[in-house]
Order: structure tokens, then C-alpha cells, then sequence
């Protein structure tokens, strides 16, 4: 026998994965328990017919082979067990310590055990009618709050949908998850609201309610429910108690407190977010002080504002004017700045408000006549859960940080803060994992260097990151070998301590902060330090140089303008790159080595496959970034987040006031990716192309010339050097165009002048090739192709609109025509008594003319025409 059995006290998940269990297994019985929830007794009362559940009283149990256990890991008493009775759990709580080893298990933590089975239903292809569909989807929808619990997973979401897609009911699902209380329910609900009492532990706020009954209440988990939902706690204990025990139910809205392991200590169970457990020989005032006492020690203290915030805020007084505040958010990208009056908190200035306020004209006036009011603040030890609290009361998405003691205000937090901690929660590995990536992705040379620069950075108290593009591959799977290196501190100071210490040149620049540390060839000092670092002797992989750069800030003084720069920290560092992604880092110094940084969101744009910039303002301050924008997306196989997309068509018309220079290079840097083509296409869909210019387009006879292009290298009989790709392609994209228009992309990418006059020469090159009449002789050919560069045949010879012809003339001029010359000269026709003047070009071309189209082919024949020649031109002159 086979017997489909759950937990006594029974919710809708219990019995409708029992219910799941006997669609899978025929031939095994699934026996109700003596105890279930008033609603799911109601149900049953009405749908019970349709359902394949037996009453504990009505069936014989003997000889049982195998038990299923659902929505538990304890069993319960039934007859019939015998020491070779296989025992297979399925449940969605955490493993319980005490599970019989023999037992097998299904446990994952998903929002509820029906979650699994509705999988396993779904994969047999059983079909199901309307009152097993509704029911599993009750037993989903109680556990996880229809899905709104934090529990909740995506797998319960896709098994609620099909359930729905199969029939389940919803109007009979909601008239039986809101169950009105029983009088004797609602008793009991009274008594331990009025006992409510809350306490602080680690800043989170816990609530113990107890009250006596005479007799047995039901469902005192429908009363967790309702009181969790009054009072919002960040955990919920009930303690009710009957002559003969006192019944633990508790609830947790928060990861910091796993409720579970409360109930376990006390011999219950139950999972993080909800748990119970019966305790008997102890009083209630006894419980509650052990439950206060134990639960410092079980609650994890949760993050805290000290831990997030930006030190050092900039801050405003009353008196600053509107026009200044818009200077200093134009300048540092921030969105808000506290307002302090004699170092009291008086309110917030908001970018929203500052924009207003220059809209009507008040750019003179102090920004508190335009501030939101208020002393809003909190302190570092603060959680984030009472930020959270007070951001949605005040509506300040910038809160201001005091020192509890001083009252000074010694830092700034943000939504984006809040947010990005939210996120990295639940995306952010363990440091670890990021030191073995780095220690695998570099080469023991370049490593050993790395480490050898972190420890001097560490000796002068700078701290050190690999950032941007490193850091994001890194993370992706796919690192290079080379980096870049951000002190918070003084980049040219590391970078001439390591010159002073192993030699080798450095070179810098202050206005930016950078240094660049040329590594010396034959450097004792440095090759022994690496080697030894490394541990391997011998010759090493390193770079030839080093560049550091001082963490720093920039501002943009107006749209499209190159930025300024300012030293500033890590944070606002990264802040001011173009994509979240690229505003990863790991730092390298001392005790933080491998440490990720994810201010803005980076690492879960990274798995959600998103180019995403980082605020709104960000293609209107460099509009090169759209660009920027497709060569990533491509590159990666992202896709260009929504809000983003929005972004770049509402800033394509700033590309205008783009010089050319900056443009070109982000062309020329497309021109090297792998993914060219995509890019190209996508630039074209999204107008970009068009907006650097109406007249440039993408077709796939661009995509096959390109990639010939790309690959292309001179036939050796040429007797030239493979063009540059760069040159070639961008004659090739140009050279459908008029000359007209050609004169105009070119002028407005700033191509330098030898190569514009490449492209054009190109252009009208081919046009006139295509003019020449198909009986045109070798020697017509060469005295057109010989006005032009010889750079711009190539370029003619790949274009697809020239003639088979045509492209086996200019085969033959490159490798052939060209070098054809008569043997006689001008010093022979001076010789001969021939005048200087016009006449030696004539004669000396006549004469390579008649070498071309086959009219002399032996020296004796040159000399025949030379004489007819020169008599002809005597007799002229």
C-alpha cells in the first residue's frame, strides 16, 4: 500500500499536494488528516466528491510500503508502518535536522509545496478539471499571499498561471482565502491586540502578543496573518496558551529574521517566513522572556544606513540661489541637496524643483523658496528598513545622515542607494568567488604586478580598483588581459613611488589626475619582485605600461562639451561612466582584495542582459554614448533597456553639435568589432546614422563590401600595401553617394584631408571608368587611372557598382599597366636633336601608349615609331 499523507491542522497547500501526489500515483491513497483549517474543511464540504481523498476512518491501512509525505518532514501516526516502509518527502520548508536518513527528499524552497507538484503534473501532461485546478492554485495562493509574499518565487507565478490556464476558478478561490473570522476567533484576535508589545532588536522592530484560552481556537495562523498585516513588524510572535501547552505561531517580513529557527528551538519547524511550534511545561510570561532573550542571537542584524551612504555630502544653506543650485546638480549629476540653516536640516532641494523654478524666472531667488520643508534625517546605525519607512512618509528620495551624538551631518543617502542594496541582496556573490575569478582571469605575470601595486597602495593608504570594461567582463566570464587601475587617493603619487622603488619612466598629467607608468625593460628590482610574488622564475607576460588615474568627478558645462574634472571618490567615480555595467569594480588593496563594488546596479544589469545608463541627463552630457550605446548592445547580445531607448531618441538631435573628430573615432571604433554588421544595421534602425548625417544609410550590399573590406589584402602582384581597412570602408560607404554629399560627410566626420581625397578621388574614378566605352584600349585605361591616387583604386575595385571590366582594368593597371614604360627617354630624344618643350610628353606617352595596346612589341619597332614620331613634330615646329 501507498498512503499520500501531510501535516495535521491542515492548510489548502497540505491537502492539494496531496491532492497532486494521487493524480501522479494512481494507486496510492491519500487519507485527509484528522484536523484542517476551517476554510479547507469548508471546501472540501462542498468540492470533496470531486477529489480523490479518503477519511482517516475509511480505509483498513495494513502492509504499507510507501509513504509520501507532503507539506511536512514529520510523520504522522498512522498504522500499518513497518521498518521497510519507504518514506519520500516533498515540501518547500528548510530541511528539518531530525529527518530519518533513510527517508528520501524533494525539498525547495519555493513559495509553496504545490508549486513543485503542479510542475511535475505539467512535465506527465495530466489533465486536470476545474476544482483540482482551483484547489492546487488555493494551495499556491494561501502560502504565498497570492503571490505577493516575499517567499514567492517565479516558478510559483508560472504554476499559478497554468492553473488558471486549466480552469482553476479565481471567484471560488478568493471566497475561500477570506474566510471571516469564527466569533471565537475574533476573541482571541482582540485579547492579543491589546497585548501587543514591540520591541527593538538591531533596529529592526519585533512584536510578542500572548493571551490565555479556555478551549481550543482554530487557525491562529488566519490571526498572524491579520496582525502581521495591521502592525507591518519585521517579525510577529504569538503565544497562545491552553491549559496543557501554549501554541508558537510566527511570521517574519524580512530575511534578517528566519522565524524557523525560532520555532526550532523550541522543537518546532516551519520555514524563514512563517513557523510554529507546541510547547508544553512552560508558562507564558516564562516563554515570552526566553523568546527575548534568545532572539538577539537568531536575528541577523540587517544592513545599515552608515553602510551605504556617501560620506561627506554637499549641502546648501537657505540663501543659495536657484541658479547656483542648477550649476552644482549640472556639475556633479546629483538630484538633490538637504538644506541646512545653522546646521539644522530645514529641507530638500530637488533637481524637479530647480528645473521648475528656472522655467518661471527664479533663477535669483534662495532656494528656500522653492525647497520641500522638513527635518527629515536619519543616522547610521539606522536599518534600511526604517529608511525605506521614512523615504515613502516624507517623499524624499535623498536623506540626509547625523551623527546621533554631534548632530553634524556627516553623510547622504539616496533611493539609488536603497535600490542597488536591494538588488545586490540578492545578486552580489560572496568576495570570494571575485578573488578566485581575478586570480584566474590574468596571467601570474600581470597578476603578480597587479598584487605588487595593490601592496604599495595599501602602504600609502590609497585604495585600488579595477574598473569598467575588466571588471564587467570579468563578471560576464569572458576578462582581457588588460585593465584599468582607479586610486581613491593620488594616482600620480602610487605611480611615482613605484618609478622611485623599480624604475621606469612616468609621465602625467594634473589637471586630470592620470599617470601613465612606462614599466622599466631591465629592471632587476622589478623582475625579482614579480617572480617572487608570482612564484615562478623565468620570463613573464607584462605589459609595457601602467595607467593609474585618480578617482574623480566630471561636469559637463553645457550639452555635448568635453568634461571638466574634479578629484573625487570612488563612488562618484564610477558614477560618472556611461553604462551601469561598466561601473563595476574590484578593489585590490589589503583586506579588501576581490571586493565587488555594485553602486549602480551594474552586476544585475550584467545578468539581465541591459545596456542602461546611469541617469537621465547622460546622452544629453556626451551624445557619443548612444553610439556607445549599439556597439555594446551588439558586442554582448544585450538589448538597450527600455527607459534608455527613450532616452537616445529624445537626445539624437544634440549628435548635431558633435564634432566630427569624437564621432568618427566611435565609427572607427565600431569598424573593429566582431559584430560590425549588427552594429551597422542597428545604427540605422535606430536613426543614428541619420542624425550624424541624412545621407548615410546601411544596406546589406554596405554589410558584404564592408566585410570584404575587413579582410582584404592586396593581391602580391599589385606591388602595394593592403590599403587600411578604416579607409577602405569608409570609401566603400561613401561611394554610392554624390560627390556633392561626399564633400559633406566627409567635412562633418573630420576625415583628414589625404584620405577625403582618397574617397573622392574613388568616386569619380569609378564614374568615369563606367563612362568608357567597352572597346577601350589598355592605354585609355592608364592615362584615366594614372590621374588619381593610387590609394583610391582599391576602393573602386571592392565597390560592387564597378564593371567586371572595370575591375579587370584596374587588376591589370595595379599588377601590370602601370610599370609599362618605352625604353627610349628624354635625355635620347634630347640626343636626337629634339627641342625641350611639349612635345617630349607627347612622344615619350605615344611611344608607352603603343607598348600598352600592342603596336610595338620588340625595341626595333619603338625605334621605327620614335622616328615617325619625331619627324612629325619637326615638321610641326
Amino acid at each position: 500500500m501507498h498512503l499520500i499523507l501531510t501535516h495535521e491542522q491542515a492548510d489548502f497547500d497540505g491537502i492539494a499536494a496531496a491532492a497532486a501526489v494521487r493524480l501522479l500515483h494512481s494507486d496510492a491513497v491519500a487519507i485527509l488528516p484528522r484536523r484542517m483549517n476551517r476554510n479547507v474543511r469548508g471546501f472540501l464540504t462542498l468540492y470533496g466528491e470531486r477529489l480523490p481523498f479518503v477519511e482517516p476512518g475509511d480505509v483498513e491501512v495494513a502492509d504499507v510500503e510507501e509513504v509520501t509525505l507532503v507539506d511536512t518532514q514529520s510523520m504522522p501516526p498512522p498504522k500499518g508502518l513497518t521498518p521497510t516502509t519507504r518514506v519520500h518527502v516533498i515540501d518547500h520548508h528548510a530541511p528539518a535536522a531530525k529527518v530519518d536518513p533513510s527517508w528520501t527528499t524533494h525539498i525547495e524552497m519555493v513559495g509553496a509545496t504545490t508549486t513543485l507538484l503542479v510542475e511535475s503534473l505539467r512535465e506527465a501532461g495530466i489533465q486536470l478539471d476545474f476544482v483540482t485546478a482551483t484547489l492546487l492554485l488555493l494551495g499556491i495562493y494561501e502560502d504565498t499571499g497570492s503571490l505577493t509574499y516575499a517567499g514567492t518565487t517565479a516558478r510559483d507565478a508560472h504554476a499559478a498561471a497554468w492553473l488558471l490556464e486549466r480552469g482553476a476558478n479565481l471567484e471560488i478561490a478568493v471566497e475561500f482565502l477570506s474566510q471571516p473570522l469564527s466569533s471565537e476567533q475574533r476573541e482571541l484576535y482582540d485579547r492579543l491586540v491589546e497585548s501587543v508589545e514591540t520591541h527593538r532588536i538591531h533596529g529592526l522592530g519585533v512584536m510578542i502578543a500572548a493571551a490565555r484560552v479556555e478551549s481550543m481556537v482554530d487557525e491562529i495562523s488566519t490571526l498572524a496573518h491579520k496582525l502581521r498585516d495591521l502592525f507591518e513588524p519585521a517579525a510577529l510572535f504569538l503565544l497562545v496558551a491552553l491549559d496543557s501547552h501554549v501554541q508558537l505561531v510566527a511570521r517574519s517580513t524580512t530575511d534578517a529574521v528566519d522565524v524557523s529557527r525560532v520555532a526550532e528551538h523550541f522543537e518546532g519547524g516551519g520555514h524563514p517566513r512563517a513557523a510554529a511550534a507546541v510547547i508544553r511545561g512552560k508558562s507564558l510570561h516564562t516563554l515570552r522572556d526566553e523568546l527575548l532573550q534568545i532572539l538577539p542571537g537568531l536575528i541577523v542584524p540587517p544592513r545599515m544606513v552608515g553602510e551605504i551612504m556617501s560620506r561627506d555630502p554637499q549641502l546648501l544653506s537657505p540663501a543659495t540661489t536657484v541658479r547656483e543650485a542648477a550649476e552644482l546638480m549640472q556639475r556633479f549629476g546629483h538630484e538633490g541637496y538637504p538644506v541646512l540653516d545653522e546646521g539644522q536640516v530645514v529641507g530638500l532641494l530637488t533637481r524637479r524643483s530647480v528645473d521648475r523654478a528656472l522655467a518661471h524666472g527664479m533663477g535669483a531667488k534662495g532656494v528656500e523658496s522653492v525647497m520641500d520643508s522638513g527635518r527629515v534625517m536619519v543616522h547610521p546605525a539606522d536599518s534600511l528598513q526604517h529608511l525605506q519607512r521614512l523615504m515613502i512618509e516624507s517623499g524624499w528620495g535623498q536623506i540626509p545622515v547625523s551623527d546621533p551624538e554631534s548632530g553634524e551631518i556627516v553623510g547622504i543617502v539616496t533611493r539609488t542607494d536603497v535600490l542597488n542594496t536591494l538588488a545586490s541582496a540578492v545578486t552580489d556573490a560572496p568576495t570570494s568567488d571575485f578573488t578566485s575569478a581575478l586570480e584566474h582571469a590574468l596571467p601570474a605575470g600581470r597578476l603578480a604586478l597587479l598584487k605588487l601595486v595593490a601592496g604599495e597602495a595599501e602602504a600609502r593608504r590609497d585604495a585600488l580598483f579595477i574598473v569598467g570594461g575588466f571588471a564587467r567582463d570579468l563578471m560576464l566570464g569572458a576578462p582581457s588581459v588588460d585593465f584599468d587601475l582607479v586610486v581613491e587617493g593620488d594616482g600620480i603619487g602610487l605611480a611615482q613611488e613605484l618609478s622611485n622603488r623599480y624604475g621606469g619612466k612616468v609621465s602625467s598629467h594634473h589637471r586630470f589626475g592620470t599617470a601613465k607608468w612606462e614599466l622599466p625593460a631591465h629592471s632587476q628590482a622589478l623582475l625579482t619582485a614579480i617572480q617572487e610574488t608570482a612564484g615562478e622564475p623565468g620570463l613573464l607576460d607584462l605589459p609595457a605600461s601602467l595607467d593609474f588615474v585618480t578617482a574623480r568627478t566630471e561636469f559637463y558645462p553645457h550639452p555635448t562639451a568635453l568634461p571638466s574634472v574634479e578629484r573625487g571618490s570612488i563612488k562618484l567615480d564610477l558614477h560618472r561612466r556611461d553604462f551601469t555595467i561598466n561601473t563595476l569594480a574590484l578593489r585590490l588593496d589589503g583586506k579588501h582584495y576581490g571586493q565587488l563594488l555594485n553602486f549602480w546596479g551594474g552586476r544585475q544589469d550584467l545578468k539581465d542582459g541591459l545596456i542602461r545608463v546611469l541617469h537621465s541627463l547622460s546622452f544629453v552630457d556626451d551624445p557619443t554614448r548612444m553610439l556607445r550605446a549599439v556597439r555594446l548592445e551588439q558586442r554582448l547580445g544585450f538589448r538597450i533597456e527600455a527607459r534608455t531607448l527613450e532616452l537616445l531618441h529624445q537626445a539624437l538631435p544634440l549628435l548635431d553639435r558633435v564634432s566630427g573628430d569624437r564621432i568618427r573615432a566611435e565609427l572607427l571604433l565600431a569598424f573593429v568589432e566582431q559584430q560590425l554588421p549588427a552594429i551597422m544595421r542597428r545604427l540605422s534602425e535606430l536613426d543614428l546614422l541619420a542624425a550624424i548625417h541624412p545621407k548615410l544609410s546601411w544596406d546589406e550590399d554596405l554589410e558584404a563590401q564592408f566585410q570584404m573590406a575587413r579582410t582584404f589584402e592586396a593581391p602580391a602582384e599589385w606591388h602595394i600595401e593592403s590599403p587600411d581597412p578604416n579607409l577602405l570602408m569608409l570609401g566603400l560607404w561613401f561611394h554610392r553617394l554624390r560627390a556633392s554629399d561626399i564633400e559633406e560627410v566627409t567635412r562633418r566626420l573630420s576625415i583628414p584631408g589625404s584620405e577625403r581625397t582618397t574617397i573622392l578621388a574613388a568616386k569619380e574614378l569609378g564614374v568615369r571608368l563606367r563612362g568608357l566605352s567597352d572597346s577601350a584600349t589598355p592605354s585609355t585605361y592608364v592615362s584615366l587611372i594614372d590621374q588619381f591616387p593610387l590609394e583610391a583604386a582599391p576602393i573602386v575595385w571592392l565597390a560592387q557598382e564597378a564593371s567586371e571590366r572595370s575591375k579587370h582594368a584596374l587588376a591589370r593597371y595595379l599588377g601590370e599597366w602601370r610599370f609599362v614604360t618605352p625604353e627610349i627617354d628624354g635625355t635620347e630624344l634630347k640626343a636626337l636633336g629634339l627641342p625641350p618643350g611639349p612635345s617630349y610628353g607627347r612622344i615619350l606617352w605615344r611611344l608607352r601608349a603603343a607598348r600598352l595596346d600592342g603596336e610595338v612589341s620588340t625595341p626595333e619597332a619603338e625605334r621605327e615609331l620614335l622616328h615617325a614620331l619625331l619627324k612629325e613634330a619637326l615638321s610641326d615646329g
